[in-house]
């Protein structure tokens, strides 16, 4: 599967998010750092058109920033690619968590590096979501909206994981 065969599986296939753990874990990481990429780019431009509205008001600010802005944007870029990558991979690592709970439940087979490769593309859309809904405003309620939507896609996504077999009975 090539990155946009992902990202489609991702926002529409619930059985393709349980085929993934079967797949190798860079093909997973390649997904899901191009996804922060993706994210970190639109969110350096937000922060560059943001800051010159900002600066338009305060002229000694303003001077200050266009005398170092050959240093400010590089590392403002680079914070805010390791940042996001960090809080993505700790988002993900947290519902692989809650989706190892749900195989509990669901009594279906499964590894926390299998969950965790499902939770990688089960995060994309709501992510998707909270991010454009942060452009509007910055409500908790859409946080909670999209972490439900995140177990949603996940508990559907286990339903196609192996049954776990029969338990054996010993004989005494």
């Amino acid at each position: 599967m090539n990155l946009f065969q992902l990202f489609k599986a991702s926002l529409l296939e619930p059985k393709k998010q349980a085929a993934v753990r079967i797949l190798t874990i860079g093909k997973i990481l390649r997904y899901v750092f191009a996804f922060v990429l993706f994210m970190t780019i639109i969110s350096f431009i937000q922060l560059a058109t943001g800051l010159d509205d900002v600066t338009n008001g305060v002229e000694g600010l303003l001077q200050y920033i266009e005398e170092i802005e050959w240093l400010l944007y590089p590392f403002a870029l680079i914070f805010l690619f390791v940042t996001t990558t960090i809080y993505h991979f700790v988002k993900i690592s947290l519902f692989a968590f809650v989706a190892l709970a749900l195989l509990n439940v669901k009594k279906r087979r499964g590894e926390y590096r299998h969950v965790w490769r499902t939770s990688a593309l089960s995060v994309t859309f709501p992510t998707l979501i909270s991010f454009a809904a942060s452009f509007f405003t910055s409500n908790l309620w859409i946080t909670a909206a999209t972490s439900l939507l995140t177990i949603v896609y996940l508990y559907l996504a286990i339903g196609y994981y192996p049954k776990m077999p029969p338990a054996k009975k010993k004989n005494a």
